[in-house]
């Protein structure tokens, strides 16, 4: 298993989940862990993924959610959980 951690926050809209899990399907990327939540109209979502049969290399991968979510209006930070455990170490 091969744990990617993506970071989605913008302005709440239709579509952000759905567009995001297409995307994640079709890159034959299995959804973990989510969760999300709106706060006065501001949508923030955080996914635990594994990326171990995605056939896409990690850099395209991460560039082309990026890009969607330019698309829907929403900015996306993705991460390979080790670095994202090694920066959030106390």
């Amino acid at each position: 298993m091969k744990k990617v951690i993506i970071s989605i926050v913008g302005k709440d809209t239709v579509g952000i989940i759905a567009r995001t899990a297409t995307y994640l399907s079709k890159a034959n990327v299995n959804i973990l862990d989510i969760s999300q939540t709106v706060v006065q109209g501001y949508f923030h979502m955080m996914m635990i993924v594994d990326v171990a049969k995605c056939k896409t290399p990690f850099a395209q991968f991460a560039a082309e959610i990026i890009a969607l979510g330019s698309e829907i209006g929403v900015d996306v930070r993705v991460q390979k959980s080790e670095i994202f455990e090694k920066m959030h170490r106390v």
